[in-house]
C-alpha cells in the first residue's frame, strides 16, 4: 500500500521538525506538506526535506483547495500539525483562531470524510496541546480523562478542534487519533516563543520581560522526542484514542530565563517583570503513562541536554531568530 500523507502546517516549529525525521525514517513515503505560510511558517524549515516532499501552499479552510491536494496526490494519511499557537495573540485577535484551528480541523475532517468514505481505514492524527485541559495547581497531572476546561481562546479553540475530531470518529467510524502534547522546544521555533524570543533579546542585550513572578510551571518537551512519538501513535496508535505527551521536565518560567542569560553569559540584571498575562495558566504537567504503556514511548531526552543543544543551535543559526519575525 503507498503511503501518500498530508502533513499540514510542516513549514511551522514542530511540523518542520517532524518532516526531517520522517522523511528520513520512511523514505518511501509520499509527503505533501501543505502550509499557508503565514507569519508563522517559515519556508526555509524546510531547506533541509525540499527534495523530499511536495509543497502545496494553502490555507486549510479553503475546501476546494484540501479537496484538489487530496484528489491528486491519492492521500490517504494525514498528520495535522497546522494551527495558530501563540496564546498573546489569541487574546488580542481571538475570531482567527476559530477560524484555523476550529473551521481549518473541521475542513479537513470533512473532506476526509467525503473522499475516504465512512468507516474508512486511512488515518487522521490531530495534533493539539494540554492547555486543552485549563490549569493545575501545585499537584496533580493531566491524563486523558481530565476534564476539558480550556482558559484561553487558543486553547478552546483547540479544544474544539479535538472534539469534533473525535466526533468524526464516533459519528462516522474514522481512523482519528488526538495527541495533546507539553510545550516544546527545539530548533526552528518562532521568536515569539519563550525560549527562542529569551534568546534573541539577550543576544541582543535588551530586556528579558517575564509575566508577573516568572513562577508559572511548564512541562517541557524536546520536540524530536515529541516527533518520536507522533511516528508511533501514527502506526500503531488505536482509533478513537487520546494520546497525552510529556516530557516529565517541569520547570519554572524564570528559571527558563536564568538558564539561559547564564548559558550565554549574561547578567540577570536584563530580567524585567511586567504585567501577568490575561487568564495566565498557572501550571500545565502531563501524565504520559497511557503511551507508555499502549505504546511503548518515553521521552529519551534530558531537559538539560536538550535546551543546550537548542541554544546552540540558535547560536549557530542566528539569522532564524530574525528571519521569521
Amino acid at each position: 500500500m503507498e503511503n501518500n500523507i498530508i502533513v499540514t502546517g510542516a513549514a511551522g516549529f514542530i511540523g518542520s521538525n517532524f518532516v526531517e525525521y520522517f522523511t528520513e525514517k520512511y523514505p518511501s513515503y509520499k509527503i505533501i506538506v501543505v502550509d499557508k505560510l503565514t507569519y508563522a511558517g517559515n519556508i526555509h524549515n524546510l531547506d533541509k526535506v525540499k527534495d523530499k516532499i511536495v509543497f502545496e501552499k494553502g490555507d486549510i479552510c479553503d475546501s476546494e483547495f484540501i479537496t484538489s491536494v487530496f484528489k491528486k496526490y491519492n492521500v490517504n494519511g494525514v498528520i495535522h500539525f497546522a494551527a495558530e499557537s501563540h496564546v498573546d495573540n489569541s487574546i488580542k485577535n481571538p475570531f482567527i483562531f476559530t477560524q484555523t484551528n476550529v473551521l481549518g480541523t473541521h475542513t479537513l475532517l470533512e473532506t476526509a470524510r467525503r473522499i475516504w468514505g465512512e468507516g474508512n481505514k486511512n488515518r487522521f492524527i490531530h495534533i493539539s496541546t494540554d492547555e486543552v485541559y485549563g490549569t493545575l495547581g501545585e499537584e496533580g497531572y493531566f491524563t486523558e480523562n481530565t476534564p476539558i476546561k480550556p482558559n484561553s481562546p487558543y486553547s478552546a479553540s483547540k479544544a474544539s478542534s479535538d472534539l469534533i475530531a473525535l466526533a468524526y470518529y464516533k459519528t462516522y467510524k474514522m481512523n482519528v487519533i488526538v495527541t495533546n502534547c507539553s510545550n516544546n522546544y527545539g530548533p526552528y521555533q518562532h521568536s515569539e516563543k519563550l525560549i527562542p524570543h529569551m534568546i534573541k533579546l539577550a543576544l541582543n542585550n535588551e530586556k528579558l520581560p517575564v509575566y508577573g513572578t516568572g513562577n508559572n510551571i511548564r512541562d517541557w518537551l524536546y520536540v524530536k522526542d515529541h516527533c518520536k512519538a507522533i511516528d508511533i501513535v501514527y502506526h500503531e496508535g488505536k482509533a478513537g484514542e487520546r494520546y497525552n505527551i510529556g516530557g516529565h521536565n517541569e520547570k519554572r518560567n524564570i528559571d527558563i530565563v536564568k538558564l539561559i542569560l547564564k548559558t550565554l553569559d549574561k547578567p540577570e540584571s536584563l530580567i524585567e517583570f511586567v504585567t501577568d498575562r490575561k487568564g495566565h495558566d498557572y501550571r500545565y504537567a502531563i501524565d504520559p503513562s497511557k503511551i507508555k504503556e499502549k505504546l511503548g514511548w518515553e521521552p529519551e531526552t534530558k531537559f538539560e541536554d536538550g535546551i543546550t543543544d537548542t541554544i546552540n543551535w540558535y547560536l549557530d543559526n542566528r539569522e532564524w531568530l530574525d528571519m521569521v519575525d
